[in-house]
This record gives structure tokens, sequence and C-alpha cells, in this order.
């Protein structure tokens, strides 16, 4: 499209209540807003590994309004590793302003004092898919990947994990940071109200 052809389409978009919740979920695990105009508007950026194209895929039509093209592959190095990737970016708009003075600090990613909010069913699926994990084979606990996040705001997501969920979690202190430990006994609980939502390719996560 033509840059005026593309402002103009750009005034039709809507972000639905649904992408709302899912850019929630991204944002706490992989997913990045970036800003080329000092927060006038952002792009949402979505890149994974390329054995997670399915999901990828998902989230790509989940946001196909808003994006102009097709995920594709890369090659990326990082500390001497090589990985393929898949991901895609959004049209840069204003709807996603108010995640992003929600989600950073600066560059840097925090979690919003009203998080307790934005969580929902949908969204802790998109959260889990993006950086959660089982334990291990042998054991039913779940892992959350926070470290990219201070202690106080891991705590905050763990009180509301209960709270609002009724998930029992805890602090994991790792090298990198904390993970969020959600235990053996709260396994079930958390397929209960995020199973409906996990992409097939996920599954294996549950």
């Amino acid at each position: 499209m033509r840059s005026k052809t593309i402002e103009e389409y750009k005034k039709t978009l809507v972000l639905s209540s649904r992408q709302r919740e899912i850019l929630i979920g991204l944002l706490l695990g992989d997913g990045h807003l970036e800003t080329q105009n000092d927060g006038q508007t952002y792009r949402l950026k979505v890149e994974q590994a390329v054995r997670k194209s399915e999901y990828v895929d998902w989230l790509f039509q989940e946001f196909r309004d808003f994006v102009r093209t097709e995920p594709k592959e890369k090659e990326k190095t990082q500390n001497g590793n090589h990985t393929n990737n898949v991901g895609f970016s959004t049209l840069s708009v204003g709807h996603f302003r108010f995640y992003a003075k929600q989600f950073y600090h600066g560059k840097k990613k925090v979690i919003p004092k009203i998080i307790g909010k934005l969580l929902s069913p949908l969204t802790l699926a998109v959260w889990y898919m993006d950086d959660g994990s089982q334990k291990s084979s042998l054991h039913r606990a779940r892992i959350l990947n926070t470290q990219g996040f201070r202690k106080q705001e891991i705590e905050q997501l763990i009180h509301i994990l209960k709270k609002k969920f009724d998930l029992q979690a805890k602090l994991r202190n790792q090298k990198d940071g904390y993970q969020i430990y959600i235990a053996a006994v709260s396994a079930n609980r958390l397929k209960q109200i995020i199973g409906e939502h996990i992409v097939p390719c996920m599954r294996y996560k549950l």
C-alpha cells in the first residue's frame, strides 16, 4: 500500500477485546511493542523459534487486520548461538499506545500496577504458551519464565494468580532472575482455566 492509503486504512482499524487480551499475554511473555515516533504510535513484534510456527500463524490470524506482511523466517545469532526464527510485525498504530505506557518504563518492560484487572483466562493462556513450560517430564509443576521482571513485580503476579485464579505459586530463584513456580497441586486447575485456548502445537505444555 502507498503511504497515504495505509494511513487511511489505519483509521478503519479497531482493536477488539479478544485482541487486547492476547496482546497483554504477549507482553507478559515474549512479545514487544516498538515505537519509531517517540510514542505516538507503536507496532507489535512477534518472534518465536521455527518449531512454534503454528503458534505464530495463530497469532498472525488473530491480528490479521493489523498486519500487511505474512510471517517470515530468519536466522538469528545471539551469544554465538544460531537459531531459525519466524515472526511478524504489525502496522504502527495508536491502538497499542495505552499498553506500551502500562508495560514499559523507557525501554524496560515492567508489570502494570493494574495487571489484576487485565488478566483473563485467554491472557493467561497466551502468557503460558509464550513463556511457560512443565518443570520436567517427571514433575507436574509448571513454570512461567519471568526473569526479565523485578522480584517485587513477580510477587505481585503470584498474588494475583492466587486471588483471581486460585493457583498456588511461588518464586523460584534462577541465575538470571526469578521464575514463577506453579505447584503440581495446581496443574489441573491451570489446565481447566486455559485448556480451551491452547493452540494444538502447544498442548504438550499442559
